[in-house]
């Protein structure tokens, strides 16, 4: 229900990213399809200057979205008209709905609108990023927001409208605001087929000491994004394929530097396009086989005489295992390769791989393992391409009905092509939400994060520690 600042990959909404929905009739799908939904791994916040981050948040900088592959559920075989609701408690932990902590909403015909409003604080102990120059402060947020979904027996539709404003105690060249307007929907050709789509139009922030932002910067960096995706998703009795398109379009403004000059941005405005397929075949109830490939124009402006455009696939296959609600998870292996037209970047590429398991062992506690490889690129004073590698653990635990608390941590090992340098983060994330009832909720939240650079000036470490309260109807 909290939000995070929005110079840190905000929100932990995208956990809504890859939405589970009841369509009648049917097994529960994925509204953003299997290959075409965000790779995003979501253990409960994002990471400040990472390639992969912890979650999809609302506010994710470009670089860390890069939209790959998606996990798909197994399908339920089971008589459609004699399934039953999902009970709360065999949700996961982060997403159930106790009675009586539900949003009401406010019912249009066949609309239901959700209002909510999150007002909070935090403290940063280095809001530069910086190694060197090491500066506290206290920031302010509000964020509001309105969701509204259809609820049609056939088809659906879900909207997004949020604003976000961030303003800092002593370092108001931090300040900044956000908007975003985000929506999926999905479309029942037949018993068996959907088309899914999804869509955003957003003007955001990238925050100082990701690693897109220049390495001097003492603003956030602004930029408009266009993004949307169309999949079409057919059944077959025990195999189930789509095939889908995406595109993302970036436009950056400037940011400042220390000294005051003005940093221009436009080398790293583009688009990026996405073609990908995927198969799944279901072996049994509880293991199933998939193989997805995706393949990606990337035409970024860059520097003078160091472009960023690129052409690249990767193609992953593997099992798909759904053991009840005690474990379920993905483990794929394949190969990535990304070339860069810039021959001081050259040609990424090698085998690839991906693991996302979800341990219940008990009703009250999921356990997350997540392990990831992509290949990215980033613009500061050179072209750069990235191969990242990440691996993260995570747990959420009910502590009572209306009190969740989550706990993790990850590593991750970047790469730098064009440019000599290797990276190690580590992030460590624990915070608290107590759901006071269906109108409001509360939350705390503390972050770690430490980056070391081969190229000290990238080195950084920091704390972040905030609380969050959520009016919601």
């Amino acid at each position: 229900m909290g939000f995070e600042p929005a110079s840190q990959n905000t929100s932990e909404g995208s956990g809504e990213r890859s939405r589970s929905t009841g369509v009648p009739g049917r097994c529960r799908l994925n509204l953003l399809p299997a290959p075409a939904a965000a790779i995003l791994l979501g253990l409960g916040s994002s990471a400040n200057a990472q390639a992969i981050p912890w979650t999809s948040g609302e506010f994710a900088s470009p670089w860390n979205a890069q939209k790959i592959f998606e996990p798909s559920s197994l399908p339920d075989r089971t008589d459609p008209d004699n399934r039953e609701e999902i009970p709360p408690e065999d949700m996961p932990v982060k997403k159930r709905q106790q009675p009586g902590y539900e949003p009401v909403g406010i019912r249009a015909g066949s609309w239901m609108f959700n209002p909510s409003l999150t007002a909070g604080t935090f403290y940063d102990s280095n809001v530069f990023a910086s190694n060197t120059t090491k500066r506290s402060d206290i920031a302010a947020v509000i964020e509001p927001t309105l969701r509204a979904h259809s609820l049609w027996g056939r088809h659906g539709v879900d909207l997004k409208l949020n604003a976000q404003q961030t303003v800092y105690s002593q370092n108001s060249s931090l300040n900044q605001t956000n908007g975003s307007l985000k929506g999926t929907g999905w479309l029942d050709i037949t018993k068996d087929t959907m088309l899914l789509s999804s869509f955003q139009v957003a003007h955001l922030n990238e925050g100082v000491g990701t690693l897109g932002s220049p390495s001097n910067a003492i603003s956030p960096t602004p930029y408009n994004l266009m993004s949307g995706d169309v999949t079409l998703r057919r059944e077959f009795n025990r195999l189930t394929t789509s095939i889908g398109f995406r595109t993302d379009s970036y436009d950056f403004q400037s940011t400042r530097a220390q000294n005051g000059s003005v940093i221009n941005q436009d080398a790293r405005d583009g688009q990026i396009y996405s073609l990908h397929g995927r198969i799944d075949y279901a072996i049994s109830s509880t293991l199933g086989w998939f193989g997805g490939v995706e393949g990606n124009q990337r035409d970024i402006r860059g520097t003078p005489g160091h472009t960023l455009d690129s052409q690249g696939y990767r193609a992953l296959s593997g099992i798909t295992v759904g053991l009840s609600n005690l474990v379920t998870g993905e483990f794929g292996a394949g190969y990535v390769q990304q070339r860069f037209d810039d021959p001081s970047i050259g040609m990424v590429e090698g085998p690839s791989y991906r693991a996302r398991l979800t341990w219940r062992p008990t009703r009250l506690l999921d356990v997350h393992f997540n392990a990831e490889q992509l290949v990215t690129q980033t613009s500061d004073t050179s072209a750069t391409g990235v191969l990242a590698n990440a691996v993260q653990l995570g747990v959420d635990y009910e502590l009572r009905r209306n009190v969740i608390v989550s706990l993790a941590g990850g590593y991750e090992n970047d790469r730098f092509f064009g440019q000599v340098r290797k990276d190690n983060v580590l992030t460590s994330d624990t915070r608290v939400k107590y759901l006071v009832n269906r109108f409001g909720a509360v939350s705390a939240y503390y972050r770690y994060t430490k980056r070391d650079s081969d190229i000290p000036v990238f080195s950084f470490d920091k704390h972040l520690v905030g609380m969050n309260v959520t009016a919601q109807f």
